[in-house]
């Protein structure tokens, strides 16, 4: 699926810099920004490297814009926002954006056509850029002004606080000099000649970043500019990396680069575009750790590996692509992480040891290897290296572990504990738990449930009835107090949490995993009435609204500061993984229609992947039209839901052209809704 964006909108700043592109290396590294270069967020890079791979992650190169020099006039491409300002206008340049396997940009200056290409290299910190001369009347110069940060990804850089590297060129080679915690930058550009200035470029703006309520403006440190001579069929490949590149050779490296994902597509066996685009966007988030271990980046740019998002991720980024052997790494790597029959929630960066707070991570352990059983077979590996791991977790929450998580007299699993948030509902603002959820949170107890009819299965599998029976007993002993703790016959849906006798009614999306996890708990006729409520009240084109707009406490913005929109995270805001499971509940309870349904909407979401960040999903998004994303523009199991629900279902998307426009993003009852909450252009 080639995903491009126009010259009609790349000339028009504000609507070119809604549209960002994304390469990531592998290590939880990773290169992005918009489409036009123009950077607008802190996180947005040529070269941000894992300096402690997946995390540790530092902002080394931020830009490297591009001057032409044609029969004496210089013609700028680069773009920066600045305090005030634009400039360079370098947009205005450019012909077309193209995303296939890599971002490609074309320029058309003066008689001459330029085509850039950027790559991020899987399993090293090192950016690959190429410029390919495609028409030129004669020969011209071409400057390249680095631009560098060199700080860690979630800061900013001042000039007053930072004093200038040490700078060298030798061998067409630059060497940017680290200090303390920073690495060195090398930027190998063949054939070029250097000039050194050291000079900084001040208050360049992000203006996502003031729209998400934080420092929004730094400065960038230039050592010089490279010039290099071009004419038409010259293809230049730029090196950049925290490891030396003098005498790599960039285009054997983006050759490689290219063969590598073109047979990630290959082996998923995809057909539809959408499809293989997602599979491509599946391989970004798949990471080494250390001592070969493997996991998976919750979203970029800012989030590292966290072990719920991991573990619902797994099924389709690996399996449903065809990854066994990443998803054995990855089940493995977490159960040697099982502490207190508990998953590590994350790892942050600056920390090497990960946080434990949370309660679901080591229940969704138990589906992910389930589902991994389901499509391998592999018996052997999980009776070897799963079934101690998921015993201890469900003796350790049968007796009790952190943050009070036990089984209750009921055989239901209880958490909580003050100032600590413990279900993926898991903002908190200051010393503010916005949704605690303690108590008996209802998809807890779908997934406990699940828990022993998984490990039961695999006792069966493995010629032990005995054990098999047993848990299957404790299964179905869940099952009925469930039911009876959490159905509410009047409402016609599940209470979300309830703590001893208060009864939280909120109407939120987390019943649905009463429906979809492999081993449903409700009747036909109360899956269908859960499956009414959800869709009459919380289903949207682009994702489920985490709360009803009904409720007092009904957020559907998404802005300011961190504590503004960590108040409405899952208060409206609409997330794009929960069409996982209600697509599940679709099937489940509608069957053949229920698939036309489900079909009918990932393809609406053809025209998400032409905005946001370009062949990816967003973590949310807004939750009254026209749905803005928000939050990570690329989000693991955002993405994931969509490929393991196509794979596990067997559905067949049919091509077709889709109009890539607002109105067919829309769909008609949610389009009636405009006029009432608009928030406009």
């Amino acid at each position: 699926m080639s995903l491009s964006v126009s010259a009609s909108v790349l000339n028009r700043f504000n609507q070119a810099t809604r549209r960002e592109w994304l390469e990531t290396n592998g290590l939880g590294g990773y290169a992005s920004s918009t489409v036009i270069g123009t950077n607008t967020r802190r996180y947005h890079g040529l070269l941000v490297a894992a300096t402690n791979p997946p995390i540790g992650r530092m902002n080394m190169l931020s830009k490297l814009d591009e001057t032409l020099i044609i029969g004496g006039h210089r013609y700028e491409l680069g773009c920066n926002k600045y305090r005030g300002a634009i400039s360079p206008n370098g947009y205005i340049f450019q012909h077309a954006f193209e995303k296939e396997i890599f971002p490609t940009f074309e320029y058309h200056v003066d008689g001459a056509k330029l085509r850039k290409t950027i790559a991020a290299i899987h399993g090293e910190n090192t950016t690959v850029i190429t410029y390919e001369v495609l028409e030129a009347r004669d020969e011209f110069w071409m400057e390249l002004l680095p631009l560098t940060g060199r700080r860690d990804h979630h800061s900013l850089t001042q000039a007053h606080q930072m004093g200038n590297p040490v700078v060298s060129f030798n061998s067409e080679t630059l060497c940017v000099a680290g200090q303390a915690d920073i690495p060195n930058l090398f930027i190998t550009v063949p054939g070029s000649d250097f000039a050194t200035h050291n000079s900084w470029y001040y208050q360049f703006e992000y203006p996502v970043e003031q729209r998400r309520g934080g420092g929004d403006v730094e400065d960038l440190f230039c050592p010089g500019h490279f010039t290099v001579k071009m004419k038409v069929g010259s293809k230049l490949a730029v090196v950049v990396s925290i490891d030396p590149t003098e005498g790599r050779d960039g285009n054997w490296l983006i050759e490689q680069e290219l063969k590598r994902r073109q047979k990630l597509v290959e082996d998923t066996r995809f057909e539809h575009p959408m499809m293989r685009q997602l599979a491509l966007a599946a391989d970004q988030f798949l990471v080494n750790r250390e001592h070969g271990k493997k996991s998976i980046i919750a979203g970029y740019p800012w989030f590292a590996d966290w072990g719920r998002d991991t573990m619902i991720s797994l099924p389709g980024l690996c399996l449903a692509t065809g990854r066994f052997e990443d998803a054995r790494h990855i089940l493995h790597s977490y159960a040697q992480w099982i502490d207190g029959g508990m998953l590590p929630n994350c790892y942050l960066d600056g920390k090497s040891e990960p946080t434990f707070n949370n309660v679901d991570a080591a229940l969704w352990l138990f589906v992910a290897t389930h589902q991994y059983l389901e499509a391998t077979d592999d018996l052997g590996f999980v009776s070897e290296h799963m079934i101690l791991g998921l015993e201890e977790i469900l003796t350790r929450y049968e007796h009790g572990t952190r943050y009070h998580i036990r089984m209750d007299h009921d055989g239901l699993i209880t958490a909580g504990a003050d100032g600590v948030q413990l279900t993926w509902m898991d903002a908190k603002a200051g010393d503010w738990v916005v949704t605690p959820r303690r108590g008996k949170a209802v998809e807890i107890n779908a997934l406990w449930y699940n828990a022993w009819k998984i490990i039961s299965k695999i006792y069966d599998r493995q010629g032990r009835p005995d054990a098999a029976a047993h848990s299957n007993q404790r299964a179905e002993a869940i099952r009925d107090r469930f039911i009876e703790t959490f159905w509410n016959a009047d409402r016609g849906y599940l209470a979300d949490v309830v703590e001893g006798d208060h009864v939280d009614a909120s109407l939120r999306p987390n019943q649905l995993f009463a429906l979809s996890l492999p081993f449903p708990l409700l009747e036909e006729n109360q899956a269908a009435a859960v499956l009414q409520v959800v869709e009459q009240h919380l289903v949207t084109p682009v994702g489920i609204r985490s709360l009803a707009p009904h409720d007092d406490a009904y957020r559907f913005r998404y802005h300011g500061d961190q504590f503004e929109r960590d108040a409405a995270y899952h208060q409206g805001i609409v997330w794009g993984w929960l069409l996982g499971p209600y697509f599940d509940a679709l099937i489940q309870v509608k069957g053949t229609w229920g698939k036309r349904q489900v079909v009918d909407q990932i393809l609406g979401l053809q025209a998400h992947l032409q905005d946001a960040c370009l062949g990816s999903i967003s973590e949310i998004y807004e939750a009254e039209p026209p749905f803005f994303p928000r939050g990570c523009p690329a989000q693991a199991w955002s993405v994931a839901e969509i490929l393991r629900v196509v794979q596990t279902h067997s559905l067949e998307l049919p091509v077709e052209e889709v109009e890539h426009s607002l109105a067919a993003f829309i769909k008609r009852p949610e389009r009636d809704r405009m006029l009432a909450r608009a928030i406009g252009w």
